[in-house]
């Protein structure tokens, strides 16, 4: 049986969901980001209990099908971007066309009508969103984040960053409060 869940980013995430259904003795198939195949069906009561316990934990059973497709694109965009190995030609429509195997028109106004974010503007907040937490960590130099997230350039980083935080990079390294979003909060 698929259950489709929601706001599952990370690989603690995976654990967290992972444990709740070991904890109701439900055999998991597989799982990853957004999604946990068990092993046989589960009971409607059982299913209750979980998505009661998913719910405490910050998760949500996803059962309709356009809400389905959308977790599954944040999932594939959060996942490339945590990579850190965007080429500078990269598309987002090929990427996830091909990935979910339907046209791209349509993902983005799925997308679009149940998120009131563009798929692209989504991208970017999620790459802005790496950038601080790139920034934070002092590992790499604005121009090595460039490179890793796809930009071609620092100044267009610089730019898409002063344009969704109102600070440049430099200055948001210099901050004493670093306003990062959850990545489940888009």
């Amino acid at each position: 049986m698929k259950i489709f869940i929601k706001n599952m980013v990370c690989g603690r995430c995976i654990s967290a969901v992972s444990s709740i259904f070991n904890d109701f003795g439900i055999g998991i198939q597989s799982i990853q980001l957004g999604e946990v195949e068990t092993e046989s069906d589960i009971l409607d009561h059982d299913m209750r209990s979980i998505e009661t316990e998913l719910e405490k934990t910050g998760f949500e059973r996803i059962k309709d099908s356009s809400h389905q497709l959308v977790e599954k694109i944040k999932n594939l965009i959060i996942t490339k971007i945590s990579e850190l190995d965007i080429d500078e030609d990269f598309l987002l429509s090929e990427f996830l066309a091909s990935k979910i195997h339907k046209d791209y028109s349509s993902l983005s106004k799925t997308f679009s009508q149940n998120e009131n974010i563009t798929l692209e503007q989504f991208f970017i907040l999620q790459k802005i969103e790496k950038v601080k937490e790139l920034l934070l960590y002092n590992e790499f130099t604005l121009t090595e984040i460039a490179g890793k997230l796809g930009y071609k350039s620092v100044q267009h980083l610089s730019s898409q960053f002063r344009n969704s935080t109102g600070f440049t990079p430099t200055e948001f390294k210099k901050l004493k409060v670093h306003n990062r979003k959850p990545l489940d909060s888009f």
